[in-house]
C-alpha cells in the first residue's frame, strides 16, 4: 500500500515531503519554520517526511527537484510545491489551503 494511503488511514489529513540539503542554514530554517507553523495550525493532523537529497539523490531526481529546500504537499490533493526557507507564513497557509491568518 502506498505511504499516502497508509497515512490517510492512520488519520493524517495532511502529508508533506520536505527536501533539504544536509544541515545548511536554509534547510535548518525550513524545518524549524514548518514545525512551528504546522504544530500551530495543523496540530497533530499532519505527517512530514524530511529527505536529505545528499543522502537520497534518487528520490530528488524522481521528484524533478530544481531548487531546495522544497516542500511538497502530497495530500490532500492537488499536490502543491513551495521553495525556500518556509519563512513566508501566508504562502504556507495558502499551500495548506486554509484561510489567511493574522501574524
Amino acid at each position: 500500500m502506498p505511504k499516502e494511503e497508509t497515512d490517510k488511514k492512520n488519520g493524517s489529513q495532511f502529508v508533506f515531503k520536505l527536501y533539504i540539503t544536509g544541515a545548511s542554514p536554509n534547510s535548518s530554517r525550513a524545518i524549524t519554520n514548518l514545525k512551528k507553523i504546522f504544530d500551530t495550525l495543523l496540530v497533530k493532523n499532519y505527517e512530514m517526511e524530511i529527505i536529505d537529497v545528499y543522502q537520497h539523490p534518487v528520490l530528488a531526481k524522481k521528484e524533478n527537484i530544481i531548487a531546495l529546500p522544497l516542500l511538497i504537499k502530497k495530500l490532500p490533493l492537488p499536490e502543491r510545491r513551495l521553495i525556500g526557507d518556509m519563512s513566508d507564513t501566508q504562502k504556507l497557509v495558502s499551500l495548506i489551503g486554509m484561510e489567511k491568518i493574522e501574524e
